[in-house]
């Protein structure tokens, strides 16, 4: 016999058997969902008119959701920016700047994938587009194999963290609850320091790579540098200033309120198509120009329906998870825990990090977060109430501190095998003497720099919070003025008091007042702030 506390396990568990077997997963969700629901109605959990719910929330939450509009232009934007050759320019100028120093290559690696971070907003074109440039050059410098295919993956997940990030987009639609939900332009300003800080720790890496072992990152030879003076101002300018007017079009215009998500993604859109136009000489003439075009829409079509069609089976089987209180099973799992926060963030993010050996980064945010929102509301907000947060702040800013710690922590599922999309991307573009096990092992190092960084953002909440509106604290003590009116005449022989209670915060007095002594009169004002 089947209870209903047993019923959201067992969802679970066909869902990992449904994933196991092979079956696309968009599809597995829906077929577990509607699978489980018809049982549940046949034993009596909820009706056939529940299962209503499902296209509802589709239509209501998916099909007229106008923030996921901004997942095909962001898309677009990266897929034409990838084959416009931008990032071809600033490495060069880079690698001519920065050359002559141990690990100069390294350096260049970091810096330019976290500008193309901010303008593309995807791992897949930041890894191939990084990896056709520098691997070539990194070989024929001599640089150490495993040292090279780590950082090119690396650096290219770093668009997973770094503002306009598409991953912190669908995160901002799927972290909502009842009374709170993190917006796309809270995200943003969560989630600059923490970047900032794991180029940091790249960077930091390979400075101390060069000085352990200074022979797996050689200088450039100087005879190599062509590039000196005035001249290579000019070439790392031509390449720095496009690409800061569309960092402004696209993050300026969110932050500043002038736009919002959507909007921005459009405007840059246009900006890279324009921009890609306007470098249609060094890509061959506008035939190529317009070919690059026609290519960056087919792969969006099929990055967009791949996101759509997941949405709409993680809809589906949410629905019927919550409707035999799936909800309340999550909450149970986590909320007596010993140890308090620090415990949850620990378990919840061991457990992320195995479930991405198996599931990419679209599956995990679809189908947990939804589940782990509310209960990571409800036992953050008190951490950063006492951080000076007002509750209602306190709620918005616990979604988005707990969002950018499964986005740092979710750049591991693009690094580690056997689905870790990075390495397939590196390992598809990279010639035939690179290793695979070179590719593979690495990776481990830079994995390890990633769970560093998640660490850092668990117990650091600041880090997340600075910018973030802390709102209007309540002031703990109230102000009352007494007012006092004596009368010489006796009063009344009455068990009552004379006292009229004034509260001007629009709610009832909290408790009964004293009563009133019996030789005065008085008329109590209460002011709370």
């Amino acid at each position: 016999m089947i209870t209903l506390e047993m019923m959201p396990l067992l969802m679970f568990a066909g869902l990992v058997l449904f994933m196991l077997v092979g079956f696309p997963v968009a599809f597995s969700l829906m077929a577990v969902g509607l699978f489980f629901g018809f049982i549940s109605i046949e034993m009596g959990f909820f009706t056939l008119s529940f299962l209503q719910a499902i296209p509802q929330r589709i239509f209501g939450s998916v099909i007229a959701n106008e923030l996921l509009l901004a997942i095909p232009f962001f898309t677009f934007m990266g897929a034409v920016l990838e084959r416009s050759r931008l990032a071809e320019d600033m490495l060069d100028s880079m690698g001519q700047l920065f050359g002559r120093v141990h690990g100069g290559l390294g350096y260049s690696v970091i810096l330019v994938s976290f500008v193309l971070g901010a303008i593309t907003g995807t791992v897949a074109a930041q890894v191939i587009a990084m990896a056709m440039i520098s691997l070539p050059v990194m070989m024929r410098y001599g640089y150490n194999m495993r040292y090279t295919t780590g950082v090119l993956a690396a650096s290219g997940t770093i668009a997973q963290i770094v503002p306009p990030s598409l991953v912190l987009i669908i995160l901002a639609d799927q972290l909502k609850t009842p009374t709170a939900s993190a917006d796309v332009g809270t995200m943003y300003l969560g989630a600059w320091i923490p970047a900032m800080m794991q180029i940091g720790l790249f960077m930091g890496y390979t400075f101390l790579l060069t000085r352990i072992r200074p022979d797996w990152l050689p200088p450039i030879p100087e005879k190599e540098i062509t590039l000196k003076g005035t001249a290579l101002l000019k070439k790392a300018l031509l390449g720095i200033i496009p690409t800061a007017v569309l960092i402004f079009l696209v993050l300026g215009t969110i932050m500043l309120g002038i736009a919002t998500p959507t909007e921005s993604g459009a405007m840059g859109a246009m900006g890279a198509v324009l921009l890609a136009y306007w470098r249609r000489k060094q890509l061959g003439g506008t035939a190529i120009w317009w070919s690059l075009i026609k290519q960056a829409y087919k792969n969006t079509a099929r990055i967009t329906s791949m996101v759509i069609f997941i949405l709409i089976g993680a809809t589906t089987f949410s629905v019927v998870f919550q409707g035999v209180d799936g909800g309340h099973w999550v909450e149970s799992l986590f909320s007596d825990l010993p140890g308090g926060w620090m415990s949850f963030l620990i378990i919840v993010n061991l457990f992320i990090f195995f479930l991405a050996f198996f599931l990419d980064f679209f599956e995990i945010v679809f189908i947990l977060v939804p589940l782990l929102a509310p209960v990571a509301q409800k036992i953050l907000t008190p951490v950063l109430v006492s951080m000076g947060f007002s509750e209602p702040a306190a709620a918005t800013a616990a979604l988005v501190w707990f969002g950018i710690i499964l986005s740092v922590n979710i750049q591991t599922s693009f690094m580690h095998p056997p689905f870790g999309f990075a390495l397939f991307y590196l390992r598809g573009v990279a010639p035939k003497e690179v290793k695979s096990s070179d590719i593979y092992w690495g990776a481990v190092p830079w994995v390890g720099l990633q769970m560093l960084m998640t660490v850092i953002v668990m117990f650091s909440p600041g880090l997340v919070t600075t910018f973030l509106d802390k709102g209007k604290a309540p002031v703990e003590q109230s102000q009352e003025i007494n007012f006092q009116m004596e009368s010489s005449s006796k009063p009344a022989a009455s068990s009552g008091s004379n006292e009229l209670p004034f509260s001007l915060d629009g709610q009832a007095p909290a408790k009964p007042p004293e009563p009133a002594k019996k030789d005065s009169n008085e008329l109590n004002f209460q002011l709370d702030k």
